[in-house]
Formats: C-alpha cells, sequence, structure tokens
C-alpha cells in the first residue's frame, strides 16, 4: 500500500504563493488546509488536503 505523499510546509507555502506569516492567519481563521504535527514538532500537509482546499476555493471563486 502506498503511503500519502507529505508535503513540508515550506512547500506548501510555495505552491499556495504565501508568506508563513500570512498562512498562520489564515490557519488561526479556520481557512487554511489541514495540518498534521509529527511526534517530532515537523508540521506536514497531505497531498491529498491539499489538493481538496484547492478545489474548495476553485468552487468558491
Amino acid at each position: 500500500m502506498a503511503r500519502p505523499q507529505m508535503l513540508k510546509l515550506p512547500e506548501v507555502l510555495e505552491e499556495i504563493d504565501m508568506s508563513r506569516a500570512a498562512f498562520y492567519r489564515m490557519r488561526a481563521r479556520g481557512k487554511a488546509p489541514k495540518l498534521i504535527k509529527l511526534p517530532n514538532g515537523q508540521i506536514r500537509c497531505r497531498r491529498s488536503d491539499l489538493d481538496a482546499w484547492w478545489a474548495e476555493h476553485e468552487i468558491a471563486a
């Protein structure tokens, strides 16, 4: 079984073309893609969660 692709936060920020500060403001409002905090404290985003977030915002636009 294939593991889901996990993106690092800088990769997510580059793809959505957003600064870290703006991303965390959006996250505080509950509007950011779903993130996962790993046991070592690093942040990841599943590719499927980011794609779903993109799709949600394409419809809203």
